[in-house]
């Protein structure tokens, strides 16, 4: 990592929250999580320096997530404690270790003071769209894109959360709108797009303003398309035993924008304009240290966050 990586701080904007996770013997387990929140244990872990922009109560599971955010080194912003209570997400894994998931959860997210010592900002999941928290979230990436911060952005769609498809696709293209990056699985162009091509949707996610979109396909890799160029190439996973998919796209999204970070096509103004004057070679090893991350991740049990001693 560079210097200037290292000085890049980054913000993350979205739910931290307990994972109640049923095994298929029947056996339930809590841990922290949250996409958002993985997002950011995972810059920690790759040494970024994160803050995250929460909601959480201070209820025993709200303690226990602020104790795991300080034991991982991801600072909570002012305002992250403002809930009645902690949400959780009711997590069943399937015999091959896919997971379904019920939430109980309310979401809003207080104002982010000092939104300029940020050069990248990172939301997703059901932050960005469930209300009243999804549109705080996007007044947050509109000044911190007017100041200068790049935005990365997964939908991590939740269709039970999100009520009609279409309604749904409406909210995330208004965030895909504010972004950079965008990393989005081949099962949510499913679901926000039925019956279109992957190739028509990044193309036409591209058409709204972000410079770089990656399609996940789970263990067939990733779609990369870079929108000035028109570039599109497919990427192969690296092959791994498969214990578990819980967290496996929110750690190749903290693999994607820290190799994009240690390229310097993100984090501030300047890395803005290099990213979006990249070609398709440029942006490559970023998404290929997506794609480890990953991997390691679906092969242990839970939301682990590969570091770069891992990656070597």
């Amino acid at each position: 990592m560079t210097d200037s990586a290292a000085a890049v701080r980054t913000l993350v904007v979205g739910e931290a929250l307990v994972d109640a996770v049923t095994t298929p013997g029947g056996t339930t387990l809590e841990h922290v999580g949250g996409s958002p929140a993985n997002v950011a244990f995972g810059f920690a872990a790759l040494d970024h320096p994160v803050d995250l922009a929460t909601w959480i109560a201070t209820d025993e599971r709200g303690r226990r997530i602020e104790e795991v955010c300080r034991q991982r080194g991801v600072a909570l912003t002012p305002g992250s404690l403002g809930a009645a209570f902690t949400s959780v997400a009711h997590a069943t894994l399937d015999a091959g270790g896919a997971a379904t998931y019920v939430f109980d959860l309310e979401w809003q997210v207080a104002s982010v003071p000092g939104l300029t010592a940020y050069g990248h900002v990172h939301t997703g999941s059901i932050g960005a769209v469930l209300e009243p928290g999804a549109a705080q979230v996007r007044e947050i990436l509109a000044e911190a894109h007017a100041v200068g911060a790049t935005v990365s952005y997964d939908p991590n769609a939740r269709p039970s959360l999100m009520g009609r498809p279409e309604r749904a696709r409406r909210t995330v293209e208004s965030n895909i709108a504010l972004s950079d990056v965008v990393k989005v699985s081949d099962e949510d162009i499913a679901w926000l797009c039925p019956g279109e091509s992957i190739d028509d949707v990044v193309r036409a996610w591209g058409g709204l303003g972000p410079a770089l979109v990656v399609v996940t396909r789970g263990g067939d890799g990733a779609v990369v398309h870079v929108t000035r160029t028109g570039e599109q190439r497919a990427l192969p996973a690296p092959a791994v035993d498969v214990v578990d998919t819980v967290g496996a796209g929110d750690s190749f999204m903290s693999g994607l924008v820290s190799g994009l970070i240690d390229s310097g096509l993100l984090g501030g103004p300047q890395a803005r304009e290099r990213l979006h004057a990249a070609a398709l070679d440029d942006v490559l090893p970023a998404v290929e240290r997506a794609l480890r991350t990953g991997a390691l991740t679906v092969g242990r049990a839970g939301a682990h966050a590969p570091t770069r001693v891992d990656l070597r």
